[in-house]
C-alpha cells in the first residue's frame, strides 16, 4: 500500500510512478517539491511534484542511504 499523505513532506526522497509509466510500473526517484493530492490517502498513491518538475504518485519513501 502506498504511503499516506502524513508520511510525505517536501524535501523527502521518494519513488514515484509517472502517468506514462503506469502500465510498466517503472519508478522514478526524486525529492518532493510539492504535494498535489489534498486527501489523506489515495489508492494509487499521493500525487507529488518533484524538484525536477516531474509529477507522479508516490509508491514508496526511499530509505536513507
Amino acid at each position: 500500500m502506498p504511503p499516506l499523505r502524513s508520511q510525505i513532506q517536501p524535501g523527502l526522497t521518494v519513488d514515484i510512478v509517472q502517468k506514462q509509466d503506469q502500465p510498466t510500473g517503472r519508478l522514478t526517484r526524486g525529492v518532493v517539491a510539492q504535494l498535489l493530492t489534498r486527501s489523506a490517502s489515495h489508492p494509487h498513491g499521493i500525487k507529488v511534484r518533484l524538484t525536477t518538475g516531474e509529477v507522479g504518485r508516490v509508491q514508496a519513501v526511499a530509505s536513507p542511504e
